[in-house]
């Protein structure tokens, strides 16, 4: 792999319980946090020239209000580094899909780029920086699977079963901000533990809400729960099942409507990033 290659991991949530409405806003959740070996592709490479270049492959998203600028400037003011970098961004996780691309980007890049400026942060310290740009910051920055509490940011880390998941994505971009703010949206689960979890509780509590405003992720549920439990990650848009095997979950991909996108992927404890870390520090 090219040493200037970094890993950028999604993850699901495989449930998502809304317990309240803080006073700033935000709300209270629980949810766990699976990552997925499958994700985007940064390549980083530090240089000298006191500036943040980046290299974009995507549309819809300002460059300037991109994640990954907004992260290494962050990271560059908070240490006061003169030292810069080049990013380029390979986008394989559908944008708008709720399986936390930018923020998984935003992260990669943090911790990189902290390596690379030899900046010293802690995990702890990045996370702190990584909240300021998003709840989702911090699991990918901590890179492993977790219990996750308050508005996504109190993690414990979870050692979750080797499954298989197919992903789809049925072209139809959410918008969390929409999900949130609409008054139907339930907002008082009733807590639950991770042994709860484990022993099967948990859904969405978001579920219903985009189902009703955003058909195609309705039809793409109901496709998929005709081979498997369907679930939605996040706010959405994106479905999810579980399979045994690769072969099970890719055998259903191929039947896959035409009008949808989806992808295979491992479920992992331990991100691919902090995988390829651990073996370049070796």
């Amino acid at each position: 792999m090219n040493p200037d290659s970094w890993p950028a991991p999604a993850k699901l949530n495989l449930f998502l319980h809304i317990l309240g409405r803080r006073p700033d806003g935000y709300h209270q959740l629980q949810t766990v946090f699976q990552l997925l070996e499958f994700g985007d592709e940064l390549t980083i490479r530090a240089d000298d020239k006191d500036r943040i270049n980046l290299e974009q492959d995507y549309d819809g998203i300002d460059p300037e209000k991109d994640l990954v600028l907004r992260a290494a400037t962050l990271l560059k003011a908070k240490t006061e580094t003169r030292k810069g970098a080049v990013i380029s961004v390979n986008k394989r996780i559908p944008i708008g899909g709720g399986l936390g691309g930018g923020s998984s980007d935003a992260a990669t890049t943090l911790v990189v780029l902290n390596r690379l400026w030899n900046t010293g942060l802690s995990l702890c310290q990045l996370s702190d920086l990584g909240l300021q740009l998003g709840a989702d910051v911090p699991v990918f920055i901590q890179g492993h699977s977790a219990w996750a509490e308050g508005v996504g940011e109190q993690l414990q880390p979870v050692e979750l079963p080797d499954n298989w998941y197919l992903v789809i994505y049925p072209d139809c971009p959410v918008s969390t901000a929409t999900v949130f703010n609409q008054p139907e949206l339930t907002r008082n689960s009733t807590p639950i533990t991770i042994r709860d979890f484990l022993g099967g509780a948990g859904h969405n509590d978001c579920e219903k809400v985009v189902y009703d405003y955003y058909p195609e992720v309705a039809a793409a549920a109901k496709w998929l729960d005709g081979w498997t439990k369907a679930r939605l990650t996040g706010t959405g848009s994106c479905i999810f099942g579980r399979f045994g095997s690769e072969q099970e979950a890719s055998t259903v991909l191929a039947q896959l409507p035409h009008a949808w996108q989806g992808f295979v992927s491992r479920g992992c404890n331990m991100s691919p990033l902090h995988q390829k870390l651990a073996r370049s520090a070796g």
